[in-house]
């Protein structure tokens, strides 16, 4: 991928329309986790301290068009990235009629985006009143690549220079290194509750990947796929034939889908469940598969150990349940102490990597969602698309 940075550009004097991500959850009028703001943070202070003054956008929650309820205002988003920035940021909600002044800062933060009439339908006209606010659009705000809309790709199209912010431009490096360009072996862990939310990536990763490691209902479904026995496990018999599909595919390169010999079951899903790990030979009808075994977790972990590179996706078992943690602990420390390149994204996975304290010793965590999955697939990405045709 070739696109400008903003440390490619002389920013001084210039106006920026920052697309940032700062749709973070609210509690009582606060913000309840600021981790996308303070994600967005690194670019607004290289913009400032460049000379440069920003004009920041976000959208918050999922407002109807045309419409500013109080719970839809980005106020205490702007207040409580003022205090981290400590300077104020003002909240301009008639810009389209008056423009953007910096009487008062060099950084100001537009209304919900999502609030202006043509946005999610990707209206040029509305891209051309935010191109006109500004000098440079930057994109920022990688959980929103996989969507079109005029706020993240109409103002593209008429600003006078595009480029990618600081985090974008990680995000976009980090997934390149480990899909692009990866160091071999390439291992991927993609887990989840069904094969269908993720057939596609396993589909496209199976063409790339020498090991894929499946877990969760996808798992069962695999095993399912291979004659074994899961009980009253988790699972979608209808998609027994592309699960197959996959392993026929791996094997015909010459990877690996490995299988498990243990695995540890209940006869309820409940955080009270009593867990027993067992032969999957001796699986009974009424018992499902929670989580993988010991034996099977630690050839799992060696297998990430000696890895090049890492793609995980989705927790191995029901890990929320401390007695069916254990097979993604395992997965999480094995990852944390590989010295290949490791790149993790998705709700659960940061939730498991957080539950484990491994954060830091992750390559890169990503935080995006849709955009990810959709990476994964290998489709192309409206803003990653956009970049690359303004570089």
């Amino acid at each position: 991928m070739k696109f400008k940075k903003i440390t490619d550009l002389d920013l001084a004097g210039k106006k920026i329309f920052l697309r940032t991500d700062m749709n973070v959850p609210l509690k009582d009028g606060a913000v309840g986790d600021d981790t996308r703001i303070r994600a967005g943070l690194q670019t607004i202070k290289y913009a400032l301290e460049n000379g440069a003054r920003v004009i920041v956008a976000t959208h918050l929650g999922r407002p109807t068009e045309g419409e500013v309820t109080e719970a839809d205002k980005v106020k205490p988003v702007a207040d409580y990235l003022s205090s981290l920035l400590g300077v104020a940021v003002p909240v301009v909600s008639d810009w389209q009629a008056n423009g953007v002044s910096f009487t008062n800062s060099n950084v100001v933060m537009l209304e919900n985006v999502r609030c202006n009439k043509g946005e999610k339908k990707n209206v040029d006209e509305l891209g051309q009143k935010y191109a006109a606010l500004c000098d440079v659009f930057c994109y920022d705000a990688f959980a929103t690549a996989h969507r079109a809309e005029a706020s993240t790709n109409a103002v593209g199209k008429y600003a006078n220079e595009v480029c990618a912010g600081l985090l974008m431009a990680k995000e976009l490096e980090s997934l390149s290194k480990a899909v692009a360009t990866p160091t071999k072996p390439v291992v991927a862990v993609v887990a989840g509750s069904k094969v269908s939310t993720k057939l596609t990536i396993l589909d496209n990763l199976a063409d790339k990947v020498d090991v894929l490691i499946v877990g969760g209902g996808i798992l069962n479904t695999f095993m399912l796929a291979k004659g074994y026995k899961i009980g009253a496990s988790l699972a979608e018999a209808d998609l027994v034939a592309e699960a197959k599909k996959v392993m026929d595919k791996m094997e015909a390169r010459g990877a690996t889908v490995p299988l498990p010999q243990d695995v540890v079951v209940a006869t309820e899903f409940s955080p009270n469940a009593v867990a027993v790990e067992k032969s999957v030979s001796d699986v009974a009808e009424n018992e499902m598969i929670l989580d993988i075994g010991s034996q099977f977790a630690m050839q799992l972990a060696e297998v990430l150990k000696t890895a090049g590179s890492i793609i995980w996706n989705g927790p191995v078992g029901v890990f929320e349940f401390d007695q069916f943690a254990n097979g993604t602990k395992v997965v999480a420390n094995a990852i944390a102490s590989s010295n290949g390149f490791s790149l993790a994204g998705g709700g659960d996975t940061i939730a498991a990597i957080n539950k484990f304290g491994i954060f830091d010793q992750v390559s890169y965590v990503s935080t995006a969602g849709g955009a990810l999955l959709e990476f994964l697939e290998g489709k192309e990405l409206p803003a990653v698309v956009l970049l690359e045709s303004r570089a």
